[in-house]
């Protein structure tokens, strides 16, 4: 399995139906392949000096996305609604570890596993 930034980026265009459910270890979807992608996620990361905007998986009716790295780095996650991309809750990363981001549910969450908790729990409206 490669680790996710040596994944093969694949730009084919996938409608929202397309996206998978669990997460890719064989290729990496960036946002810029997502049709009805919003222009939001397009720039997730540009003001952290990423370019590349990574789908990861589903979490109930929520779609997640990466800009930057996964560990060690400063990142940028992004939940958007599957049926309203106008429905979006970020969390950042930041290379200490520490991280801030208002989940679905109206809290500020400092840790990544609790924010992706409250997309689990609070679906999209």
């Amino acid at each position: 399995m490669a680790a996710p930034e040596d994944r093969p980026v694949d730009p084919t265009p996938l409608h929202t139906a397309g996206l998978p459910a669990t997460p890719q270890r064989d290729r990496t979807i960036p946002a810029t392949a997502w049709i009805e992608a919003p222009p939001e996620l397009l720039a997730l990361g540009h003001d952290l000096g990423h370019e590349l905007v990574g789908y990861k998986r589903r979490i109930g009716g929520w779609l997640l996305w990466r800009a930057g790295p996964a560990t060690k780095g400063d990142a940028r996650y992004a939940a958007i609604a599957a049926d309203d991309v106008a429905q979006q809750f970020t969390f950042r990363l930041h290379p200490s570890g520490q991280g801030e981001g208002r989940g679905p549910d109206g809290v500020l969450h400092h840790r990544f596993r609790a924010w992706k908790e409250s997309l689990r729990d609070f679906p999209p409206r």
